[in-house]
């Protein structure tokens, strides 16, 4: 064999044996080891925690230290919390490749849960725009908790005097995202053509509400059972994905928000306008390259296709939680409750948001 086929040979090997440690690495799961209590002397809080990855039987509600906050930080005392897929997709850490950030083996970051809305305990001797009971939501990891602490400058805000502790957590990460496609990524203008697909569920029901204050001509794609929740929020047109599929209509849109998957990017394309742009929000399930296929597919297809084509991974942050605040008080999105569980529940409250029928939005109440 010729020297340079032996080299090549070489590299492929060791490339392989990269591949596949790497593989291993990410997908394996250490045992589940719960730490020493907090010592007497240590205030304490009751947290949703978790030491490893698996399903929801690893979470544990246990007692934690409480945080207390640094000279830039505020102490909020939360009431209540919603649940979001990325929750459990850290759970779980899934798909494999987020625990090279989070964790490798078992998670660094062991209180659950994002979205929160509480009251100001305690803040640090440079925060300036907040005061004790002062009533804020937000998002930072760690929310399933009694406590959070958090700096001043990142995603909290006020709430609005009309709006409850319960709508205020349900709005971060979902509505965010629903703002980011439709206005940011959408480039959705007064007039156009609208199609929202997941209508129902967390990011849908704000999108419905969002690009209507927009001036949209909103069609929102749900299950029969919810189509009249959907027409509430005043979307235009409502389908039954059962019944009607909305890539083999004649009716061509501006903007498509997928927040599904259930049909092709292609089949996508044929109803968007040659200018229209799609958005495709979140991914599929798996443990590999499923849940990032709405990126590659985006990547791939974008130079090939008049339309703009997008997957998108929506960025908190002060400006826009202000932002859907004031939508809130000024009547212009109203947050979709499905369930409430408490805070020993959950476990439960997990399960079902990994089912994916949850219409709107699941809340946590922590006190």
């Amino acid at each position: 064999m010729k020297l340079r086929y032996k080299i090549l040979n070489t590299l492929l090997t060791l490339v392989a044996v990269t591949v596949v440690g790497l593989a291993f690495a990410l997908s394996h799961n250490s045992p589940c080891v719960t730490p020493a209590a907090p010592s007497s002397e240590q205030a304490t809080m009751k947290a949703v925690m978790y030491f490893c990855y698996g399903s929801a039987d690893v979470l544990e509600l246990v007692d934690t230290v409480k945080p207390v906050p640094a000279a830039n930080e505020i102490l909020v005392k939360i009431h209540a919390a919603s649940v979001n897929p990325l929750d459990w997709h850290y759970m779980r850490g899934s798909p494999y490749i987020m625990r090279a950030m989070i964790g490798m083996g078992a998670p660094t970051n062991t209180i659950m849960g994002v979205d929160f809305a509480g009251t100001v305990e305690a803040v640090g001797a440079k925060v300036t725009q907040f005061i004790v009971g002062d009533r804020v939501f937000g998002g930072r990891g760690g929310a399933f908790a009694e406590y959070i602490v958090i700096p001043e400058d990142r995603a909290m805000v006020k709430i609005p005097a009309n709006i409850s502790f319960e709508q205020a957590a349900s709005v971060p990460i979902a509505a965010v995202t629903a703002l980011q496609a439709l206005r940011d990524v959408g480039k959705v203008k007064a007039g156009q053509k609208v199609l929202i697909n997941g209508a129902s569920g967390g990011v849908g029901t704000f999108a419905v509400q969002i690009a209507k204050s927009l001036g949209a001509e909103v069609t929102g794609v749900c299950s029969a059972r919810n189509a009249d929740m959907v027409r509430s929020l005043g979307a235009d047109h409502v389908l039954d994905y059962r019944q009607e599929n909305y890539t083999q209509s004649n009716v061509i849109y501006d903007v498509i928000i997928d927040n599904v998957g259930n049909h092709s990017l292609l089949a996508n394309l044929d109803v968007l306008q040659s200018e229209g742009i799609l958005v495709m929000v979140g991914g599929g399930k798996g443990d590999w390259l499923a849940p990032f296929m709405s990126s590659i597919q985006a990547l791939v297809f974008s130079p090939f296709v008049e339309q703009e084509v997008h997957s998108l991974m929506a960025q908190q942050g002060k400006d826009i939680m202000q932002e859907l605040a004031d939508l809130m008080r000024d009547g212009k999105m109203t947050p979709v409750i499905d369930r409430r569980y408490a805070l020993s529940d959950i476990a439960e409250a997990i399960r079902y948001s990994e089912q994916g029928h949850a219409k709107g939005k699941i809340i946590v109440n922590v006190e």
